[in-house]
């Protein structure tokens, strides 16, 4: 006799209820200006017919990050979600008004990935917070935080996550990239917050604030497609990922200049360098004084820093060590050329002329 199959039922998030098969978006008022202008936030559903995870994915937490936004703004149309077990919620758009200023932050300069899980009567910070992690995040099993460096920083494609925790270390390593750190929890973010709960959280970081980068969307959007693969949300044979073999960063740091002046790199982002390589050189804009800085210890370029002009101290490169360090390099430029070559990298647009013909 077979067993019988656990039935779907119905999605209820935000006071909306949503039938099995079925698709919704909504707005869900977080906030408002002094102007009574709304801050409503964004939301899509898609809830499967066959029951499974609740996979959560977000983005501009930061309002000037914006290649999640564009991620997300790409899974709807993703092959396979007409055969979704379990339930996608979407929020491209975490932080409005950081998005609407082309701001990190909230008024106050309040960071909101230090303001879970709120407060229904703080800041305009805290009330976000607090609508997000209660309507929607506590509705997750999983969930996905995407972001980009900070303004004037440019990220290699990396997940983040603390990997002690095993359901975190499985939903890093199904993301399928090359460069994963264990990254502390941080007390009043997203990741703390939620974990405190059980929900598992890993942070998509790749790119720049402001703008939009081809190779860290289809990356990150493959790398969704692979964890919700791994998950059993979608059918294998109906989605193809690009694949990469995950390497866990054993430590990292920042090198700093020790120079004023004019910043000019001489690595690139996903280079493997060796104690005493060159990374860069600061020259002083007045004068004939040039510093060459050199590496102090073997890794792979995660970060650089886009600022021409620093000053002592500041930082420039974030460099990762792994135990097989070239073959994560490897892995690193099989992986960027695999991406480049994935048929999402490059969109066909219909060009408009600008002349009248008639």
């Amino acid at each position: 006799m077979k067993a019988e199959k656990i039935k779907q039922q119905p999605f209820k998030i935000a006071g909306h209820v949503i039938a099995p098969g079925q698709q919704l978006r909504f707005d869900l008022p977080t906030a408002q200006l002094y102007t009574h202008t709304p801050l409503d936030m964004p939301v899509e559903v898609f809830h499967g017919k066959r029951p499974g995870p609740v996979l959560l994915i977000c983005a501009a937490i930061h309002g000037d990050e914006l290649n999640g936004v564009e991620i997300i703004r790409r899974m709807s149309s993703i092959r396979g979600l007409d055969k979704l077990h379990g339930t996608l919620v979407l929020v491209p758009v975490v932080n409005l008004f950081g998005f609407i200023h082309q701001s990190r932050y909230l008024p106050d300069r309040r960071d909101l990935n230090r303001c879970f899980p709120g407060s229904k009567n703080g800041s305009m910070a805290s009330r976000i917070a607090h609508k997000f992690f209660n309507e929607l995040v506590k509705r997750a099993t999983h969930v996905i935080d995407l972001h980009t460096a900070a303004v004037n920083r440019d990220n290699l494609p990396q997940v983040r996550a603390a990997l002690e925790n095993p359901a975190v270390k499985a939903l890093a390593e199904g993301f399928s990239i090359p460069v994963i750190l264990n990254s502390e929890l941080i007390k009043n973010s997203l990741r703390y917050e939620a974990g405190e709960l059980g929900i598992p959280v890993i942070t998509y970081e790749a790119g720049e604030a402001l703008r939009l980068s081809e190779t860290c969307i289809v990356t990150g959007l493959r790398g969704i497609v692979s964890v919700m693969r791994n998950l059993g949300m979608l059918p294998s044979k109906r989605v193809v990922t690009v694949q990469a073999e995950p390497y866990i960063a054993r430590s990292n740091s920042w090198f700093r200049a020790t120079f004023n002046g004019i910043f000019r790199p001489l690595c690139q982002l996903g280079a493997r360098v060796k104690s005493g390589d060159p990374l860069g050189v600061i020259s002083s804009p007045f004068g004939d004084e040039e510093v060459v800085l050199t590496a102090q210890t073997e890794g792979i370029i995660i970060c650089i820093s886009k600022l021409a002009l620093v000053n002592e101290g500041e930082a420039l490169f974030h460099i990762a060590r792994f135990e097989r360090m070239g073959a994560v390099a490897g892995e690193i430029a099989a992986h960027e050329s695999n991406i480049a070559e994935d048929r999402l990298y490059e969109i066909e647009i219909k060009p408009i002329s600008i002349f009248d013909n008639t």
